[in-house]
């Protein structure tokens, strides 16, 4: 498969994967909570990464290590805590709107730190984004008083980690396979997520059947919708750019707003506006 080709197939990939994790993660936190879920969830990649992909890690150099500890912290460790939370208050669709904001603040986050330059057209898309974040959130909290749009923020602040995380991977980690990129980061990161995982009440809650059925949510959300992803993620930041590997975030709504939809969730039209502006500001933002 030519490369061009190749790369849209693993964008198309990866909208289905993660556009379904928003509401893995809503069903998830029916049992769980979202200390327990963030951890549960790295774990269960750190365990299927480690097995199919432990020999990977003897490529990564020495020097590279430090790269694999940040894009670990930044790319998956972080927003994994920050998503689970945020949804206990606000709507998975709505969550996943705001993650594709992730090529507006890669925009941002490359040219104030890795000296990325950008054009009056994508800071114009980034003006045209910021109009819009506000109209979703403003509108929805409006709307929607038995909701606390506070927690919004804490999906920006994943959005600017995922951003932040593929600029270190375009810059420092391009020549190292995405296996090895993935289960490096997996590795860092189990023994943390253990520890967090064991310093809530999960072993006294374990044995509960709607913990037990949660569980399942999450151990597809880590296998597949992290995982799994990571990998193919990675392989299209190194094929692609970094701009282009986060657009993934322009049909990602889309399918989380079809499960939302399943899931008896509906947008105000306001919203609606507000989503198909975010969308216009990161697409003129990810224009070259």
């Amino acid at each position: 498969m030519q490369t061009n080709t190749l790369k849209w197939f693993f964008l198309t990939v990866l909208a289905l994967i993660w556009g379904s994790s928003f509401i893995l993660i809503k069903k998830g936190l029916v049992g769980l909570s979202p200390m327990q879920l963030g951890s549960l969830r790295i774990i269960f990649s750190a365990l299927f990464l480690i097995i199919i992909g432990f020999k990977s890690i003897t490529e990564i150099k020495q020097h590279q290590w430090k790269y694999i500890a940040l894009t670990s912290l930044f790319g998956t460790f972080i927003p994994a805590f920050l998503f689970a939370i945020a949804q206990t208050q606000i709507s998975s669709s709505v969550s996943s709107i705001l993650n594709s904001l992730t090529p507006l603040n890669t925009l941002i986050i490359g040219g104030l730190a890795f000296g990325i330059s950008f054009k009056r057209t994508q800071v114009f898309g980034v003006i045209i984004g910021l109009v819009g974040t506000l109209l979703l959130i403003v509108n929805g909290a409006i709307n929607h008083p038995n909701q606390n749009y506070w927690y919004t923020i804490l999906v920006l602040v994943a959005s600017i980690c995922y951003a932040t995380n593929v600029n270190l991977l375009k810059k420092h980690l391009s020549d190292v396979k995405p296996l090895s990129i993935s289960t490096g980061n997996f590795l860092v990161m189990l023994v943390p997520a253990l520890i967090v995982l064991f310093s809530t009440d999960f072993l006294t809650v374990v044995e509960n059947a709607e913990v037990q059925n949660s569980m399942l949510y999450i151990i597809i959300l880590g296998v597949v919708g992290t995982g799994i992803a990571n990998i193919i993620f990675f392989k299209l930041i190194q094929m692609s750019s970094p701009v282009f590997a986060t657009s993934v975030t322009y049909l990602i709504p889309v399918v989380a707003f079809f499960w939302g939809l399943l899931d008896n969730e509906m947008l105000t039209p306001i919203q609606f506006i507000g989503a198909f502006i975010i969308l216009i500001g990161v697409y003129l933002s990810s224009k070259k």
